[in-house]
């Protein structure tokens, strides 16, 4: 192996039942650098990292690490952590019941007698010298998400590794968690560390990392350094074509009016997460709630579809009273709703990818009333088709889909029970970019055929490009409305921060 070089994958190949998922897969990874691993959903991403970890056994290709004569097999995420390889995943994997330093030593300490004396002050000079803000003795559950990111990383530090996968690591965490994390992976890159970062927010890609690895459809794409690479080029490698049509979209919202007839009104909405809010949404209109983490913008949705307790407020639907304490009546009043959280609140994993698309239809119908087999093979094949979902059948487990098939998988859903208002709470979180327009664009086409859509995002831009009304909240309360020319990211930040518009005296 070269020197420098701490990690090489060569002509990786591995395949599934009907789907190749990588083929002749080339990787480098050197000391001391952040190492962008992207493409879209169903590119690849996942199955190389499992394989790298030992939880898939690959078809073909070598692995080199460094330290370690010849090619390597990799049994079991145990042994790759033996070999210098540790992962830190999305979702915390720690004991939150048990203090930072019993996380970081559980399952390493030698002997039967725990020395927590000496556990604890290991622990406390680490998490000093790591910058992080943590105590020995501190319950990991107390910690922000941040935090606890950070101590897994220490731990994965503290074991010696020489590769550190961060796996969508950002995702859950606000601007400034994300700064510290990004703090601590400089600090690890200083030290030699070799790092692979698994995201889909490209601005932190440029932000902290030096090169890019693209793949596309289970193949390598090509090694890129981050300086070398333009924005819209990696959008474009990643898609496997030239990103175009992005102002058709910025057009296609702006026309959505908000001024026309009322499909759905709210006065007084309240729930009990929610504070009492108004709201209107025009038929053919897409609208949506915007504001910091925390701000009430999802607890507002979850309010209209009740799918917490409603506790005071009138209705209007279609120029209709109704009263809607529970999700089966907004499903009956014609609202579907896709939640923030699709793996709590939206997918059920051990069901089927047909038997997930017409869970909500059987529900409104009622299971003494079963739809038939050949109804449900049906209306699962036109779904797969229309929003392309990328699965080996229509009776794949659900689980075994890239996050953004699964997300089309519950759009499917809701499409089937033909709504005619819609809310998309974070529909594009944590999937590739060309999903993503895929979603904004069928978004604006539902608008033009009439259906009313609610769409929340985290990313500013995005919600600017497909909504032509923002909601503005802080605090669980509305602070602002903007649309038309005051549709700005600017105006957006202003309103937020209690400033009102940027162009206001």
């Amino acid at each position: 192996m070269e020197d420098g070089i701490v990690l090489t994958m060569r002509g990786i190949c591995k395949n599934f039942p009907g789907v190749r998922a990588l083929q002749n897969v080339d990787f480098t990874l050197r000391k001391g650098e952040i190492h962008a691993l992207m493409g879209e959903n169903g590119a690849g991403k996942s199955t190389l990292i499992k394989v790298l970890t030992g939880v898939y056994d690959k078809d073909a290709g070598e692995i080199h690490v460094d330290g370690i004569d010849g090619a390597v097999t990799i049994r079991s995420p145990q042994d790759a952590q033996d070999k210098g390889i540790s992962t830190v995943y999305q979702e915390i994997t720690l004991c939150p019941n048990l203090s930072v330093a019993e996380n970081m030593y559980i399952g390493r300490q030698k002997g039967m007698r725990v020395q927590w004396k000496e556990m604890e002050k290991k622990t406390g000079k680490l998490l000093e010298s790591l910058s992080i803000p943590a105590r020995p003795k501190q319950q990991l559950g107390s910690c922000s998400l941040a935090v606890q990111q950070m101590v897994a990383i220490a731990r994965a530090v503290d074991a010696e590794c020489k590769v550190l996968i961060l796996d969508e690591p950002t995702s859950s965490l606000d601007d400034k968690e994300v700064e510290m994390l990004f703090s601590l992976m400089r600090d690890l890159r200083s030290r030699g560390v070799g790092i692979i970062f698994v995201t889909h927010f490209l601005e932190q890609v440029y932000a902290v990392s030096d090169r890019i690895t693209v793949l596309r459809n289970g193949e390598l794409v090509g090694e890129y350094e981050v300086q070398n690479l333009p924005q819209v080029e990696l959008v474009s490698k990643m898609m496997g074509k030239e990103l175009e049509g992005l102002s058709d979209l910025d057009k296609a919202a702006s026309a959505n009016a908000s001024s026309g007839e009322a499909y759905y009104e709210a006065e007084g909405l309240s729930s009990s997460e929610a504070k009492p809010f108004d709201f209107r949404i025009a038929k053919g209109e897409v609208n949506g709630f915007t504001g910091l983490l925390g701000s009430g913008r999802s607890e507002s949705v979850r309010a209209i579809f009740a799918a917490d307790r409603v506790t005071g407020g009138k209705v209007t639907v279609d120029g209709k009273v109704k009263n809607i304490t529970k999700p089966i009546q907004a499903m009956k009043a014609g609202i579907g709703y896709l939640p923030e959280d699709r793996k709590r609140d939206g997918i059920i994993a051990d069901l089927s990818v047909r038997e997930n698309i017409i869970l909500a239809l059987q529900v409104m119908k009622g299971f003494f009333h079963p739809l038939n087999r050949k109804e449900t093979e049906e209306f699962a094949d036109e779904y797969i088709k229309a929003l392309e979902i990328k699965t080996a059948n229509q009776d794949t487990p659900i689980k075994s889909l890239s996050g953004g098939n699964q997300q089309k998988v519950i759009l499917a859903r809701w499409l089937l029970t033909h709504p005619n208002y819609l809310i998309l709470d974070e529909p594009t979180r944590g999937i590739d970019v060309g999903t993503k327009t895929e979603i904004q664009r069928l978004v604006l086409k539902l608008a033009e055929e009439g259906m009313s859509v609610t769409f929340i995002s985290s990313e500013i831009e995005e919600m600017l490009r497909t909504c032509s009304r923002l909601i503005v909240m802080r605090d669980r309360k509305i602070v602002g409305e903007l649309k038309g020319k005051e549709l700005t990211q600017s105006n957006v930040m202003y309103t937020i921060a209690g400033g009102g518009k940027e162009n206001a005296c």
